[in-house]
């Protein structure tokens, strides 16, 4: 979902860092010394998932696995893909330094939400109801990050409307892969790790 340069306009732009800005101060605010190794960790993952990038007009589509993430991390899920997105953007010139923000608000915004609305569900004692949520909070995500996309296109030019809802519909299959990534992850960490899931602070 990486948004290239020379689309979004000064204000897109402009609203996007203001985004971006507010909620990676916030997630640091949150990134206690105990938190650094494991937002460390989710941020390479992020990078490596959306290193295969297929371009879709001014964006693209690819794995980045923001639902899980978000899950583990809460509000600390800003810094770690802003990191990455930054590391994309000079090693890469994945999207671009110009649109960081905008990006970044794109991918780490649904990021946040899969822990606000999802994440009690994950964490609750019922594993049917926990692997359900897990799935929606893998899928809905991506699908919330063309949403915005298509906000930040529509707020620059009425013309990329069409490119919007391509970039919609190219994202719906892989709104469904991450839906059962994020169920499997769910499943091992409930498992294994529980700590992790029910480590995070969701103020």
């Amino acid at each position: 979902m990486h948004i290239s340069e020379g689309f979004l306009s000064p204000q897109a732009i402009a609203a996007g860092w203001a985004i971006s800005a507010a909620g990676v101060a916030w997630g640091l605010k949150k990134m206690d010394s105990g938190k650094i190794v494991r937002v460390s960790m989710a941020s390479s993952v992020f990078f490596l998932a959306s290193l295969v990038n297929v371009r879709i007009g001014p964006g693209s589509t690819h794995l980045s696995l923001i639902g899980p993430i978000g899950l583990i991390l809460g509000w600390t899920a800003f810094p770690a893909i802003f990191t990455a997105l930054l590391l994309q953007a000079v090693l890469f010139q994945f999207g671009g330094l110009l649109v960081l923000g905008p990006n970044t608000a794109v991918m780490a915004v649904p990021s946040v939400m899969a822990s606000l609305f999802w994440g009690p569900a994950v964490r609750s004692g019922n594993a049917k109801i926990a692997f359900a949520a897990s799935f929606l909070a893998g899928s809905a995500p991506v699908l919330l990050g063309t949403v915005i996309v298509g906000a930040f296109f529509l707020a620059s030019d009425r013309e990329l409307a069409v490119a919007a809802k391509t970039i919609f519909l190219a994202h719906l299959p892989l709104a469904a892969i991450e839906g059962t990534a994020a169920l499997f992850m769910t499943l091992f960490l409930r498992r294994t790790f529980p700590d992790i899931l029910r480590g995070v602070d969701r103020t």
